[in-house]
Formats: structure tokens, sequence, C-alpha cells
């Protein structure tokens, strides 16, 4: 197990063994154990501790086999220190500033700015929510700094 993934099976045990301390957006991705590219990307672009910061974050937050589904390489070449800029920007393209559950979308489809700065496209008139092209699986997973919906599609910033 490398270093990188031990510090977070540690932060894991950690958030599990002390439920009555909320677990922040990144403890939270990191326990459920889904998230393990996700997680390995935030710590390659350093975000890790921004997303332990105060928030509140909305994390549209893509699954492992949200990844897969790249373009082979894509993560790769993502994960290489001279493209943490790129990474960084699509990572928070996955990101809206303050807490935003599924109640305040229900019925309603809208454009949201994110942390990257370009909008994301929120459905949520129908049956599945959508964000741009990914289907929200698991929506209103609280943290303490916000609120993480898990989706099955990496998104792409426009540029």
């Amino acid at each position: 197990m490398s270093a990188k993934y031990s510090a977070y099976a540690i932060a894991a045990m950690l958030a599990a063994a002390s439920p009555a301390a909320a677990a922040d957006i990144v403890e939270t991705a990191v326990s459920n154990g889904s998230f393990k590219t996700l997680t390995a990307a935030l710590q390659a672009a350093g975000l890790v501790e921004t997303l332990k910061g105060n928030g509140p974050y909305t994390v549209f937050a893509p699954t492992d086999e949200a990844f897969k589904k790249l373009p082979a390489g894509t993560v790769e070449n993502l994960l290489k220190p001279e493209n943490k800029a790129q990474l960084q920007k699509v990572l928070t393209y996955h990101v809206v500033p303050g807490n935003v559950m599924s109640g305040d979308l229900k019925g309603k489809t809208t454009n949201a700015k994110t942390v990257e700065g370009s909008s994301v496209r929120i459905d949520a008139s129908g049956n599945a929510v959508k964000v741009d092209d990914a289907v929200v699986t698991k929506a209103d997973v609280n943290a303490s700094n916000g609120v993480i919906h898990v989706i099955d599609t990496v998104i792409m910033p426009k540029s």
C-alpha cells in the first residue's frame, strides 16, 4: 500500500473511530471507498487542504468507475506534476461554493458557477438529476463543511 493511500486509510479510520465529530468532505470521500481516484487526484492537485477548509462546498464527486470511463491514459496524464494546473481546473469544475442540497434544485434547471470559474448545468426537472452529462447517483451526502453529490461521469470544463 502506498504512503498516499496509507494516509487516507488512517484518516478514514480516525473518522470512523470518532463518529461524534462530523467528517469533512475529504474524510467523507475517503471513508466511502468509491473515490480512490478522486482522492489521489485531489492530493496531486494540492486541493486536499482546501476541501478540508471551512467551506461550505458542494462537490459533484465522480466515483472510481466514472474515472474509468475517461479515455485510456487520461487520468495518468492529469496526475503528472507538469499537468497540475489542468488537473486543478478539472477538479475545481466539480465544486460549487455553498451548500446546495437536492431539495433546493428539485424540479428546476439552472446553471451554477463553479470554483473553476465557469458554470455547470444542473437539470433536476426530471426523474434523474444531471450535472452537465453526469447523472447524480447519490445525493445529499452530508459533511461538516458541505455536501457531496455522487456522479457517474467526470465532467469537464468547456475550455
